[in-house]
């Protein structure tokens, strides 16, 4: 390797084989695509509004469930792949069905690829999610009630 103050060269048997501009802040790095691996290329040009703008052309509800895959993750590229492959999932299914399976995945909180898979192919995107009125606790003696706390 051969580093100047501009230029970062890499030498294999004393042919030069990469070769980049250096960066000049701390703490930063320069990925040139053409040297990261062929599985990450893919994902080189990719933001995560990108990923948000495609999920909103299935639905809204798809939009909002691809949105906290990258948000909720230390780097957004970590939720790349979940959300192509819940971008996937309509060349599958019918649009309609993937989103009815991202509303029901955001309604029960279960926002993941496998998730959604597993609500599409249990057909559960179909089935309305059933109203449970909240039943109230049994009397209790031992439950004091809201005067007792003021």
């Amino acid at each position: 390797m051969r580093l100047t103050h501009r230029v970062v060269e890499v030498f294999h048997d004393h042919k030069r084989v990469a070769s980049h501009v250096r960066r000049s802040q701390r703490s930063g790095h320069v990925t040139v695509n053409e040297h990261m691996p062929k599985a990450h290329q893919r994902y080189a040009n990719t933001t995560p509004a990108s990923l948000i703008r495609l999920a909103a052309g299935i639905g809204p509800n798809t939009a909002i469930l691809v949105e906290p895959m990258m948000r909720d993750r230390p780097h957004p590229e970590q939720g790349y792949r979940s959300a192509f492959g819940i971008l996937s999932l309509s060349r599958r299914y019918q649009r309609q069905r993937v989103e009815a399976a991202c509303e029901r995945a955001l309604t029960i909180n279960a926002i993941s690829y496998s998730s959604v898979t597993a609500i599409l192919k249990s057909g559960l995107d179909r089935a309305r999610l059933a109203a449970e009125p909240v039943k109230p606790a049994p009397p209790n003696t031992n439950i004091r009630g809201g005067a007792y706390y003021q």
